[in-house]
């Protein structure tokens, strides 16, 4: 799918810098747009943006699984800028080494395209932790980080 044939625009975001808006109606169960960018092993992202205690998290990369992670910095497309929310409406499916995002309910004309994050730290998730990965969504059920909860 060509950026011109893309159901929804990037544009400025009140969630946080840019964002997609749905330009017509969605409605739940379709396949949006494949999160692109190069691939990467966990150790070339990490080495590539190195996390600094302290210093908020902001990336494009996207883990398939332990072994691929996409930087959407690099060859990327309008994938990248869907913004996390603690109430979503689409959601990132994992399919043949591929990342989809997809519609989960309907979607009405100008509606910001949203998924849950759930990014996931192997380390305890303090205070300072979630402070590195803050959420800026603003829906009522806000857990205040794109962090996933902890099971």
């Amino acid at each position: 799918m060509t950026s011109s044939n893309l159901p929804f625009e990037v544009r400025h975001s009140p969630i946080q810098g840019a964002g997609g808006f749905a330009t017509r109606p969605i409605p739940a169960g379709v396949r949006l747009i494949e999160y692109a960018g190069e691939r990467l092993t966990p150790s070339q992202a990490e080495a590539r943006y190195p996390d600094i205690p302290g210093e908020r998290h902001h990336t494009y990369l996207f883990a398939i699984d332990d072994e691929v992670v996409i930087d959407a910095a690099v060859n990327g497309n309008e994938a990248r800028f869907l913004n996390h929310s603690c109430a979503p409406n689409c959601d990132a499916v994992i399919e043949d080494g591929r990342i989809w995002i997809e519609s989960i309910q309907d979607i009405e004309v100008g509606e910001e395209l949203v998924y849950d994050y759930a990014y996931i730290l192997e380390e305890r998730h303090t205070p300072a932790a979630k402070k590195r990965f803050p959420c800026f969504c603003g829906a009522i059920t806000c857990r205040g980080t794109i962090l996933a909860k902890k099971r």
